[in-house]
């Protein structure tokens, strides 16, 4: 079998880039281990598959060059993709400013890149499995589970190492070793967080609550959610912070972002010197959480009037509440991580086709490469202007 491209991996950032490949006149054929197109799509965004951010920029992702992911956001746009899904007649929500989800299921987004890869002409081989990948003259071979494969040019969309249960493997990193290139220490991102010891059990106690809460950790700061779980901590701010989390590091919770606890404690003090500390708390935090962070401070009195608190009593609230350091011991790991930070180094990478410099037969794209969005859509739309970017230079 020839082709003119063979895709490694169908998923967002693979179909997309066959699809356009497909529609700049080559042909093309996609190779997964996997039985079902797109599974991580399927699973995103609860089901419901949160495609794009209208707020994306360079900004909102990770990487060792920064510089890297510019060109191809540039060139495909948020707008591009909604343009996109709107000619297939999919209806969307936008949830948070910006986060635009399927208003029905996740399979809409599949269905989409199914039929543009149908209409391009590309063909998809799935439950295959590739034994090699090597250059062979101007051009690559793959042995498969298909039989011999040569192709032009080798696309890898294989994706990270999270979600195993999604059929993640290193598959991509290999092939970039094998060719020389450099892999990036990778790790767990946007996953949630365990505790351990007394903390863990306070947690479980809590499991299922949300609170509004800014979080930090090195230099990074993010105003969302956390939510309490039965093994540590979760929610939109947790992920978020764990992209840049290292292990062995605090990080300093704010759960009242809104409010100077110190100088409210002080005013509440003087104009109401008879209310309890408890009825202060209750006012801002669900009753259950008020009654868990005066068990957290057992040196506290519940009935006691805020007349009886001196300045260091209250400074010391206005610090748990407004700076809590807590260190988790660790996080959920592959097994629930949204995406994989590092990866293929992006420095022997045309940022503007793909290609390995030195061998543009083999080109990397989508969430193998070293470049990962924050949460809200930002890593949908890096696999879709990979992915085209890719396609449309094949």
């Amino acid at each position: 079998m020839v082709y003119d491209v063979v895709v490694i991996g169908a998923g967002a950032a693979g179909l997309m880039c066959a699809a356009q490949a497909g529609y700049a006149g080559r042909r093309v054929l996609v190779l997964d281990h996997a039985k079902k197109a797109g599974k991580k799509i399927l699973m995103s965004g609860g089901g419901r598959c949160n495609f794009t951010n209208l707020g994306t920029t360079p900004q909102h992702f990770y990487a060792e060059n920064p510089y890297f992911c510019i060109s191809a956001l540039k060139r495909y746009r948020p707008e591009h993709f909604v343009s996109l899904v709107e000619r297939h007649g999919v209806e969307y929500v936008e949830k948070a400013p910006g986060q635009l989800f399927c208003a029905s299921s996740a399979k809409e987004i599949v269905r989409v890149l199914l039929t543009e890869c149908e209409w391009a002409g590309a063909e998809i081989a799935l439950g295959t499995h590739i034994t090699s990948v090597e250059q062979v003259g101007e051009g690559m071979r793959l042995v498969t589970s298909l039989g011999r494969v040569d192709a032009g040019v080798v696309v890898v969309a294989t994706g990270g190492l999270s979600i195993p249960t999604m059929g993640a493997t290193g598959f991509g990193y290999e092939l970039a070793r094998q060719f020389g290139l450099e892999v990036l220490p990778t790790r767990p991102g946007l996953v949630p967080f365990t505790l351990s010891d007394t903390w863990k059990v306070r947690a479980a106690e809590l499991s299922g609550m949300s609170l509004p809460a800014a979080v930090s950790c090195n230099g990074r700061q993010f105003v969302e959610p956390m939510l309490f779980t039965h093994r540590g901590l979760s929610g939109p701010s947790m992920l978020q912070i764990s992209s840049v989390w290292q292990p062995g590091e605090p990080i300093e919770i704010n759960l009242l972002p809104e409010e100077d606890v110190a100088a409210s404690l002080r005013d509440a003090r003087a104009a109401t010197p008879k209310r309890q500390l408890s009825t202060w708390l209750g006012e801002r935090f669900p009753k259950r959480f008020a009654q868990a962070l005066l068990e957290w401070m057992p040196e506290n009195d519940p009935t006691r009037p805020l007349a009886h608190y001196n300045n260091d009593a209250l400074d010391s609230w206005a610090e748990r509440l407004n700076r809590w350091q807590l260190k988790p011991a660790g996080t959920e790991g592959w097994r629930t991580a949204e995406v994989t930070m590092g990866g293929v180094s992006t420095e022997a990478i045309s940022s503007k086709t793909f290609a390995v410099k030195d061998l543009p037969q083999l080109r990397f794209i989508g969430e193998v490469l070293d470049v990962t969005g924050e949460l809200g859509g930002y890593n949908f739309q890096w696999a879709w202007a990979s992915g085209v970017a890719c396609g449309e230079s094949c």
